[in-house]
């Protein structure tokens, strides 16, 4: 055991967050059967902000919108994930989440632990250049993930068109070709009756 309590702090954080492993979402990988976790999501959305950045309507620091990423669903281990098209759950359960920021962020020394939590709230209002490109990220790779599998969650739950547009345009404020890029797939979807009209 360290005799360094602020590392023992970011040791102990470190290891607390290895539960979002095990949180399960509903979409899953592209051509497969099994779903997708928490950790691998953002894995796979911090790697598509490196890889799509041009493609942003604004620029963007992107090492901000990297640590938005890795970061912004971290509050799922202690609030639990909700599903984007949850009829009964508002998904933008802000509060709860907020909660859940602060104990687990507040695991870390003080500094740091206000650093993410700003990050995290940053994501969470999506007014910057940095929130609208990561925001754009989180809504593309469950479409491609659902586009991959037969219309995945789409089919599955039998969400409307009008639902998947409402609920996946905010693409738009983040990167304009990265929205007509998911427009397409949802429309090709839908044109082939894996989305039900509505």
């Amino acid at each position: 055991m360290s005799t360094n309590s602020r590392l023992d702090q970011q040791i102990a954080f470190i290891e607390y967050i290895d539960k979002l492993k095990y949180i399960t979402r509903k979409t899953r990988l592209f051509g497969s059967g099994r779903h997708e976790n928490d950790a691998e999501h953002s894995w796979h959305l911090a790697m598509m902000a490196l890889v799509l950045k041009e493609h942003s309507n604004e620029q963007v620091d992107l090492l901000k919108v990297i640590k938005m990423l890795l970061i912004h669903d971290i509050v799922e281990i202690n609030a639990g994930d909700v599903f984007l098209y949850d009829t009964t759950k508002n998904h933008d359960n802000t509060e709860e989440e907020l909660k859940a920021a602060k104990e687990i962020f507040g695991m870390l020394p003080a500094e740091q632990a206000n650093e993410l939590i700003n990050i995290w709230l940053e994501f969470e209002e999506g007014e910057t250049a940095e929130a609208r490109y990561a925001h754009s990220l989180d809504r593309l790779e469950p479409i491609m993930q659902n586009a991959s599998n037969d219309g995945g969650t789409w089919a599955e739950f039998q969400v409307p068109y009008s639902t998947v547009i409402h609920k996946t345009q905010k693409i738009e404020k983040g990167s304009n070709v990265l929205w007509s890029y998911a427009k397409d797939l949802i429309d090709d979807n839908h044109s082939k009756g894996i989305i039900p009209k509505g």
